[in-house]
This record gives structure tokens, C-alpha cells and sequence, in this order.
């Protein structure tokens, strides 16, 4: 397995590299520029020094030699200088927000917090809601259950996340009352009482998130159980007197979370993403909310920089999925 590891790492060194060009040249095209940021009244000479310390009047390979440089080497040092109190990285200059002009990264670092309580905590309750459901769905085939959760697959697909939030804060929190309409952001967890309205500012993005993401996982888990439930080393289990709670649990759904597996971990990069529509719709400060509000405001550096971290989050996760795959099951191997 350490071969395999090896081995795809070093694979995903040129694939991150092609990612990174690609995400570049398809931001720094498009259009908009800082330019369009600076208002009029600020004289010419003083808006083009301004546009020489952003760099856009460097070449694009230069600037995208110049981004390689600042993500993956100054940022790093950045943060290791914070940490233990060093100054390798004085001087560097260091990827800048056109809106903010300030660095990007602590300004991600101010809102992973938010994007990882909300939605980390909706994909978690999405999972758990979802494996019981497609397994059980699964076993009692047909059943009053199993239509009953086909029903909530479909609604979960079909409902887009924007609809249910909606309707989630007519009813709870307009006509019922029992939620607020918007997160607070500044909310600080001090005190029991503190923790209870944390909770109930979460609980309607959470489970708008939750119910989708769970939509989608139970069926690939009851897809999944059917193929392996038909199979010879079934019928062989059964064949030998083990009892149906174990032929299911330790036979069947050990094999058929291989799938599964993959959609979980190719899911959890969202998390640090951050879910765009139900950030802004309940007012949760986080990453999505930054995306939107970097892409109305031509933040190049910004947008860059978090697509970039959605794809390395995008192959990492891949390769933890591929590792899983010989925890579940034996006979695959690697080296």
C-alpha cells in the first residue's frame, strides 16, 4: 500500500499542476478587472502604481508563476512564521485580495470556521441519517419503509437546497418561531446558553444540507447492498447457519460501502467549500458566501485561490477513497 501511496502522489503532483493552469487562465480571462474596483476620482498616476503593486501588468505566465510560487511556498511560511514565532517569510509578498487588499488566506482562515460548523455538521447528520436508510431499505425490498424512503430520495433530489431553505424559514422561524431567520456570525460559545442558541441557528441550515446530502448517499447505499446481497458468498453465509443479522452487517454491507465510500469522501471537499446557496440564503459567513462576494467583485487572487483548494481537497479525498477500498475489502491489494 505504501507503493500505491507513493505512487499516487506523485501522479497527482503534474495533475494538480494542469488544475492550477487551468483554473488560472479560466479566471484571469474572464472578464472584469481590478481596475474597475478603483473609483474614478483616484488620479491616473496613482491607480497605476496601485495596479503595479497587484501585479496584473506582469505577463500571464509570470503571474502564474508568480501564484504557484506564493500558494504552495510564501502562504506555507506564512503560516509556519505564526505559528512558531519566525520571520522566514518577511518581506515575500503574498497573494492580496483585490477587495480587501489584504492577504487572502487569513481571510479563509476568519471563515472556515463558520463553513466548517454549518455545513461539516449537515454532512455529518446527512450520513447518518442516510446509511440506516438505505441498508434498511435495502433488506425489507418493496416495503411500506422502502417506498417511504424512495420518496424521500426523490423529493431530496428534485427539491433544490434554495426551495426547502425557504420554506424551512416560513415555517420554522417566521410562522413557528422557533429559529431565527439569520446566523449571527459574531455568536461566541461561552456558556451553556450561548451553546443552546448556537444550536438553534444551526438547525435549519443543518438540516436543509443534512436532508439533502442524505437523499443522495441512501441511494447509492441501497443500490449498493441489492448487488451484494444477491451474490454466492451470501447465499453460502446463510448456507452455514449464520444468523441474518450478521450475514447483513458483516458480509454484505462491509462489501457494498466500497461505492459509498467514494461518494462520502468525494463529498466531504464540499464541506470546506462551503454550501454558496444555503450560506447566503440563511446568512451563514463562510467560504461560499466568500466566493460569491469575490466573484461580484472581481477578486481574481480570491477565486483562484479557493477553487485551487477545492480541487487539491478534490484529490486528496480521492486518494483516501482508494485507500479505504483495501480496509473493506481484502482481496483488493495495492502493491
Amino acid at each position: 500500500m505504501l507503493t500505491f501511496t507513493l505512487r499516487r502522489l506523485l501522479l497527482a503532483i503534474p495533475t494538480l499542476l494542469l488544475i492550477s493552469l487551468v483554473i488560472f487562465l479560466l479566471v484571469d480571462l474572464a472578464p472584469g478587472s481590478p481596475a474597475s474596483e478603483i473609483p474614478l476620482t483616484v488620479p491616473p498616476e496613482v491607480r497605476a502604481k496601485i495596479l503595479e503593486a497587484l501585479g496584473v501588468n506582469e505577463p500571464v505566465h509570470v503571474r502564474y508563476l508568480l501564484w504557484l510560487k506564493q500558494f504552495f511556498w510564501v502562504e506555507p511560511l506564512n503560516g509556519f512564521d505564526a505559528i512558531f514565532g519566525t520571520n522566514y517569510a518577511e518581506g515575500m509578498q503574498r497573494i492580496i485580495s483585490y477587495q480587501s487588499r489584504s492577504p487572502v488566506f487569513p481571510l479563509i482562515g476568519e471563515r472556515l470556521p463558520q463553513t466548517l460548523t454549518v455545513i461539516g455538521t449537515a454532512y455529518l447528520v446527512g450520513v447518518l441519517i442516510a446509511l440506516p436508510i438505505g441498508i434498511y431499505s435495502a433488506y425489507k425490498q418493496y416495503s411500506l419503509f422502502d417506498q417511504f424512503g424512495t420518496m424521500f430520495a426523490m423529493i431530496g433530489f428534485s427539491v433544490p437546497t434554495f426551495f426547502t431553505g425557504t420554506l424551512f424559514i416560513i415555517i420554522f422561524a417566521v410562522g413557528l418561531g422557533w429559529f431565527p431567520t439569520k446566523y449571527d456570525t459574531t455568536l461566541t460559545v461561552t456558556d451553556w446558553e450561548s451553546f443552546l442558541k448556537q444550536l438553534r441557528q444551526m438547525a435549519m441550515p443543518v438540516m436543509v444540507l443534512g436532508l439533502a446530502n442524505a437523499a443522495a448517499i441512501s441511494r447509492y447505499m441501497r443500490s449498493s447492498m441489492l448487488e451484494n446481497m444477491g451474490q454466492d458468498y451470501v447465499r453460502t453465509a446463510r448456507a452455514k447457519g449464520l444468523d441474518e443479522r450478521t450475514v447483513i452487517l458483516k458480509h454484505v454491507l462491509r462489501n457494498s460501502l466500497i461505492p459509498v465510500v467514494t461518494v462520502i469522501a468525494l463529498g466531504i471537499p464540499s464541506i470546506f467549500g462551503g454550501a454558496i446557496i444555503t450560506e447566503n440564503l440563511f446568512g451563514v459567513n463562510g467560504i461560499g458566501s466568500a466566493l460569491i462576494q469575490a466573484i461580484r467583485g472581481n477578486d481574481l487572487p480570491m477565486v483562484q485561490t479557493l477553487a485551487f483548494i477545492f480541487a487539491i481537497l478534490i484529490v486528496m479525498f480521492n486518494l483516501i477513497a482508494d485507500l479505504l477500498y483495501g480496509m473493506l475489502d481484502p482481496r483488493i491489494r495495492y502493491d
